[in-house]
Order: C-alpha cells, then structure tokens, then sequence
C-alpha cells in the first residue's frame, strides 16, 4: 500500500507527556468553560500541538486534533440536548456546499482506491473535516465570538511567530522536541525554511500571511491593541522565517484587499476589468496565461514554474482525473507528485465533482462577503470586519495556487468559512451590544438573500 496516499505518517504512538496533559486540560476546559470561551482551548490545542502527535490502536491513527475534534462532538451533542440558552442557525447554503464538497471527495477516494485501508482513512478525514467544522460552527455563531476568535487567533500566532523566529536564530524547532516534526528546519539555497508546528514551511508562512487582514482589523477596532500589535508581529515573523514566495503574496494579496476598501462599491467594475486584462494576457502571451506564475519569485528560490506546469498538466491530463482523481501525478513530469496547489488537489483526490464543489465553497463565500456588505451598510466596524474577511479570503485563494492545506491549517480555512457564515448571519440575529440595530432595509436586505440561496 502507498502509505503517503492515505496520509500515514507514524506506524506507533508518539505523544510526549506533555501534550497529553495539554490534551486532557483543552478537553476538559472545552466542557467547563461557556460556549464563547471553549474556543481558546480547542484552537490552542490545534495549533501548538505538531499534527504527528499520534495514538495508534489497531492500526487507526488517532491524532491529537481528531481526539479534540471528537471529544468537541461529544460536548456539541450534550450542549444541543441539554442547553436552551445558546442560538442556534439553521444549515444554509455554505454548509450544505461543505458536506456535499466533504462526502463526495471521500466517496471519491474510497472508490478509486478500493481498499480497507482507504476507507478507515476517509472516515477519519471526515472526522477531521465536518467534525472540526461542526464543533467550529458550533463555537462561533455571531460577531462577539468572530472577534473573540481574532483574538485567540492573535495571541496564537504571536507565540509561533517568536518560535518560529528562535527557530531561524538557532535552528532548531522547539516544537519538534516535543515530537511529530522534525527538529532541524529545512534548508534551501543557504535559506532556512522555519515550519514551526506545521508540517511545511510554506503552510506555516501561509496560516501567517492570510491572518494579517484580520489582526490590522483588530487594531483599527482600538480595544485590543497590544494583542494586535503582537499578532501583526507575528504574522511577519511567519511569513519573513518561512523563506517561501507564497506566504509573501497571500499576505501582500490580504493587504492590497484591505486597500481596495474606498472602491468596496465598484468591485463589479474591478472584476470586469480583471477578466479583460486575463484575456489580454492571454491573446498576447507566447505561453498560457497561468505561466503568468512562473516569473513570480520574491525570495529567490522559489519554484513557480513547477506551480505554472502543475496546472498547465493538471488541464492537459483532464481526462485522467475527472471522473475518481488520480492515484499519482508523478507522471504528469519531473517532481509533479509535490501537488502544491489546493485547486490541483481537489481534482487530483476527488476528481471533477469534487473540483466544482470546492469552486462553489469559494464562490460562496465571495458572495457572502458581498451581500453582507450592503446588508450592514451603516454600521462602521460590521462593515469594516466584513471587508476584512474579504480581504482574508482573497489572501487565502492567492495561497491556494501555491500551498496544499494538507494539516493543521485546513482548521482555519474551516474556522474562516465558519466566520463569514456566522457574520452574514449577523444581520438577521439579535445584534450584539457594540453594534448598532439593524434597519428595516438591513433585515430586507438579508431575507432576500436568504431567498435566493
């Protein structure tokens, strides 16, 4: 069997003591805390735990984020059974885009394959995926827990940022001595690639860069400022030890959102204009427009001729993915087996089905950005936290054309999807005790929405 296929990783049980104690505390606090509060220890555990702290029984791995992940479903069942006091939103179009995008990559997977083993690893990753994102939805459900989620998420990166820093100084990943990633940091072209907890250095940058728009936010907002200050900090510290091009233009692409704010009303024009200069491109381009990538290098050893080949092998071989994926893209031409492209990913594990649906999460999720927009227009900071979640999920699509969410990371591409969803519902739920009532053109604004989904 192809081991990196089904994503294996440890054959035995690697959990240093002090993550299981760490484990056990976040576990217990997601059960003691209030809802609001819960969200501290479960993404802290998340994201300061290496994704190869790892439980084997019987051959299932059982990582740390699956048992919290777990131990969340069973606090979200007691909490929906046996609490009247928290809100709670009916599925919308967001959610049912993200099972179905869910079920079918995994059923996908299980029929290419068609073996034991890749089914026992589909229904971990489902574990993982609609149960991370569930357990998230439940956590996060109107704008104070979406600013609350800034905010952990700032003291998170500040603390990976200076491990992350040491890491360059020293060489050596304090995270990797507690096991589950490696200690000494990559090397490439005399650059040290810093990982931190995640598995790769770009991932590491990028969960970094894409966070950025949100922190700035946090500090125009005014009532967090220390905190912000540290979380920009930090992002620039990921981004800058990662030594990685992609981390660089998803932070560059999440602040050139932001400074779109005084054309927020024209973005249909911007759109229109940003096609026609595509295909300007392409009518006056030796190569296809995508090579476009190949010449983007800020850090000197980047490799964007393998992202502009991937895609171009992933349009030229459509016929071998579209209907079950690929089994392997090695293939495709030299070191195309590394699939650093989220949109490549989709299709390669779960073919065209899986593809689109992906596609609609994103397209979604811009349309949300939109409406919510105009719905809270008249609120200030709605309006400017809204514009900044647009700004991140802009950064998030530039990293999806050079970085495969592939660990930990994917938790906060759930987590972001979750935030937009729970801010759009914003309007239509009672406001918190910052913001402003919602107008009778606010309130028609957003059933009309909820209309055309």
């Amino acid at each position: 069997m192809n081991q990196a296929a089904f994503g294996g990783g440890a054959t035995e049980t690697i959990l240093n003591p002090i993550v299981l104690v760490a484990m056990l505390l976040a576990i217990a606090l997601l059960f003691w805390l209030p809802r609001r509060q819960a969200i501290a220890p479960f993404l802290c555990i998340v994201f300061l735990v290496p994704l190869g702290q790892v439980v084997v029984l019987g051959g299932v791995h059982f990582t740390v984020l699956r048992i919290v992940i777990l131990a969340g479903l069973v606090w979200l069942v007691r909490e929906r059974t046996h609490s009247s006091k928290n809100p709670r939103r009916q599925l919308d179009r967001i959610d049912w885009l993200f099972i179905s995008w869910a079920a079918c990559r995994a059923i996908v997977f299980m029929l290419l394959w068609m073996q034991h083993d890749a089914v026992v690893n589909q229904c971990g990753m489902l574990v993982d995926t609609l149960g991370g994102y569930f357990v998230l939805r439940w956590l996060i459900q109107d704008e104070g827990d979406v600013v609350f989620t800034a905010k952990v998420f700032a003291a998170l990166v500040a603390v990976i940022g200076m491990c992350m820093l040491y890491e360059q100084s020293t060489r050596t990943n304090v995270f990797g001595l507690l096991g589950g990633v490696r200690v000494s940091p990559e090397i490439r072209e005399n650059r040290i690639r810093c990982q931190g907890v995640f598995q790769h250095s770009i991932v590491a940058g990028v969960f970094g860069g894409t966070l950025l728009p949100l922190f700035f936010w946090l500090w125009r907002r005014g009532k967090a400022k220390v905190l912000s200050a540290l979380g920009m900090l930090g992002s620039a510290c990921m981004v800058y030890t990662s030594s990685s091009s992609t981390p660089m233009l998803a932070a560059l692409a999440g602040i050139l959102g932001l400074c779109c704010w005084p054309i927020r009303r024209e973005m249909r024009t911007v759109r229109i204009s940003l096609v026609a200069a595509l295909a300007g491109l392409a009518l006056v381009m030796k190569a296809p427009v995508w090579f476009i990538i190949a010449h983007i290098d800020i850090v000197g050893s980047s490799s964007g001729y393998h992202r502009a080949l991937l895609i171009d092998q992933f349009i030229r071989n459509f016929w071998d993915w579209w209907l079950l994926g690929v089994k392997d893209t090695g293939n495709w031409g030299y070191d195309l087996w590394d699939v650093q492209n989220q949109f490549v990913a989709e299709g390669e594990i779960g073919g065209l089905v899986t593809f689109v649906l992906f596609i609609m999460i994103v397209v979604q999720c811009f349309r949300m950005v939109g409406v919510t927009r105009r719905a809270v227009r008249g609120n200030r900071t709605r309006e400017e936290l809204v514009w900044t979640l647009g700004a991140v999920l802009f950064a998030h699509c530039t990293a999806f054309f050079g970085a495969n969410y592939f660990d930990q990371i994917k938790i906060w591409w759930y987590a972001f999807v979750v935030m937009l969803s729970a801010m759009a519902a914003v309007p239509a739920l009672q406001p918190e005790t910052e913001a402003a009532e919602p107008t009778q053109s606010d309130i028609l604004s957003v059933a009309h929405y909820e209309y055309k989904v």
